[in-house]
């Protein structure tokens, strides 16, 4: 990324930006479509499920996610939320994201950690973590 291209785009603009791919992950799942899930990763990405499962490369992830997401969500829904957004270098973010399943046996809660690159003028999921947040009640 050329000084020029940071130059053209505010801090704002580009956390716009990340929320629009957050809302994609967000659609991508509540519809169960996986190869749109799959087309916001780099090719050599790291997604880390909320179950702790490693997959490493678009294609370990979109075979993982072609098994799971079609029938996956079983009628309920996800939102995300960005919550925090740190640019690590004007093309590197680690975003802080509020995750929440409502399903018919009630809702919980994730709260997964994207770090994601700007490439060719689009933000890419790079390095990824679900995690489940456990009551501690």
């Amino acid at each position: 990324m050329s000084t020029t291209d940071t130059a053209e785009l505010t801090p704002q603009a580009e956390i716009e930006a990340i929320r629009q791919v957050v809302a994609r992950v967000e659609h991508a799942q509540n519809n169960e479509l996986p190869d749109a899930f799959v087309a916001l990763f780099r090719d050599d990405a790291i997604w880390t499920t909320g179950h702790g499962k490693r997959l490493f490369g678009r294609d370990a992830i979109s075979a993982f996610t072609h098994q799971v997401l079609p029938g996956g969500m079983g009628g309920a829904t996800v939102s995300f939320e960005v919550e925090h957004v740190l640019f690590i270098r004007p093309d590197v973010a680690a975003v802080k994201v509020r995750q929440v399943y409502q399903g018919s046996e009630g809702s919980s809660t994730g709260t997964p950690m994207f770090v994601m690159a700007k490439e060719d003028g689009e933000w890419r999921l790079t390095a990824c973590q679900n995690t489940t947040v456990v009551d501690e009640g």
